[in-house]
């Protein structure tokens, strides 16, 4: 075993190392099946087999050119954290037969400290930013059960009648979670936005908020974003939480990335009345730079949690004050995906972390700054904060023709997108390992890449 374990740490350095030399992302070639072996072929061999008909064809996922989606790498301590996860293999949904639940809380203590949110937020963690969607609308489903004298998680949705969800750029992850829970993609309502923005009108907001009361329909639930897709553009979310004096609503904040902002002091303002939220999703694989999967839910009301997610079996603990996870996700049995995210926040703390954020920042500035000088493309809105939004100047039909020639080229990866109606080039910044050098990298390929008329 020992032998064993040192050939594939010494592997998986040597892939480390290589980073930077690995294409950025491959364009995938699938390879012809192979059968199940019968008697085995070892893990060595399985490893040398892995090496030659698999691994080249992964992208440099944990690279500073992986711009795609909004991606972080692994810090050394995130890793060392991930490969222990795996090691100790904890499920820490019980607290029968470890400690591993109590440290899942205290990691979830220090997030909520590292994102300012007030003590009466509970948290927990899950697979990323799409459960922790579902999660905090599932638990805004019974709340809103709980306003019309029902518990939907006894009598279903049917008892619940029809839900309005109001937003102004909702992701993607919403209307997923709102099927799987049985309220419906078209329970959402679009919300306008500012003009030449992500971010909800807050007076069109409170209209529809208006109109539903008059309608005498139930109260609502308002999912606000701290940081779209696009643009990472962010609603005044304490001007709509001020709206609650008026209309009562549940308040779901999009944080998956956002939430970071607190950690720079220059864009903390931009997460302002993030506390006020009654669930929060921040995903954690993305600027905790904390390996795949991670993300982290809070509500401030854990009753209602509780009631939709509790799992009475005569082996498992009781419900008390403080809860077994296993109360409080979908998940019966996970990994202790709090290991990594309590190894980064220990070796680095509060300062690493904000010193990645704010490099990120600087670096995305650094590469709208260039993209703007070029006269082949076009800002399609400010740098807010670690996402470049960009399409061709004239042509941006022809987008398409620019992510495939910066794929294939190894230098960069970066996804498209649809802005406003206009194709367009993402470049996400939110990896510890990324530099100034490879902005220029970056820069360069873009240069080259932009179609000649």
């Amino acid at each position: 075993m020992p032998e064993l374990m040192e050939a594939v740490s010494a592997y998986a350095v040597r892939i480390l190392d290589g980073l930077d030399d690995r294409p950025a992302a491959r364009v995938p070639v699938r390879p012809e099946p192979a059968p199940l072996p019968g008697a085995g072929i070892g893990l060595e061999r399985a490893m040398e087999v892995f090496a030659t008909r698999w691994e080249p064809g992964f992208a440099a996922g944990p690279g500073p050119r992986y711009l795609g989606f909004v991606t972080g790498g692994a810090t050394p301590a995130a890793l060392a954290g991930d490969w222990l996860t795996g090691t100790l293999d904890q499920n820490p949904t019980s607290g029968l037969d470890s400690l591993a639940p109590d440290l899942e809380r205290e990691t979830v203590t220090w997030l909520r400290d590292l994102f300012g949110l007030p003590r009466e937020h509970e948290g927990v963690f899950v697979s990323g930013a799409t459960m922790s969607n579902l999660a905090g609308l599932a638990i805004a489903r019974e709340w809103l059960g709980e306003v019309r004298g029902v518990s939907v998680a006894e009598e279903g949705t049917a008892a619940l009648g029809p839900v309005t969800v109001l937003s102004g750029s909702p992701h993607s992850s919403v209307a997923k979670a709102l099927s799987v829970l049985g309220l419906g993609r078209s329970a959402i309502r679009r919300v306008g936005v500012l003009p030449g923005r992500e971010a909800v009108d807050v007076d069109l907001l409170a209209r529809e908020l208006e109109r539903l009361d008059r309608l005498g329909g139930a109260p609502a639930i308002v999912v606000a974003n701290a940081g779209t897709v696009n643009t990472v553009d962010f609603d005044d979310l304490r001007a709509i939480a001020a709206l609650r004096e008026r209309h009562p609503f549940w308040l779901h904040v999009d944080a998956a990335f956002g939430a970071f902002a607190a950690l720079s002091a220059g864009h903390a303002h931009l997460v302002a009345g993030l506390g006020e939220a009654d669930s929060v999703c921040v995903d954690l694989h993305k600027w905790l730079n904390v390996p795949y999967d991670s993300a982290v839910q809070f509500t401030r009301r854990r009753n209602l949690q509780v009631r939709v997610f509790r799992n009475a079996a005569a082996y498992l603990t009781p419900l008390g004050e403080d809860p077994d996870f296993v109360h409080l996700t979908p998940e019966n049995s996970r990994r202790l995906r709090a290991l990594p995210a309590w190894f980064t926040l220990a070796a680095y703390g509060r300062e690493g972390h904000a010193e990645i954020v704010r490099r990120d920042i600087d670096l995305a500035a650094g590469l709208g700054e260039r993209i703007a000088a070029m006269p082949a493309y076009r800002l399609l809105a400010p740098v807010r904060l670690n996402v470049v939004c960009f399409t061709l100047a004239s042509t941006p039909d022809r987008i398409d023709e620019v992510a495939d020639a910066v794929t294939g080229s190894g230098e960069a990866f970066l996804t498209t997108t649809v802005h406003d109606g206009v194709p367009a080039l993402r470049a996400a910044f939110s990896n510890w390992r990324t530099t100034e050098a490879d902005v220029d990298r970056v820069a360069k390929i873009l240069a080259e890449a932009a179609p000649r008329p």
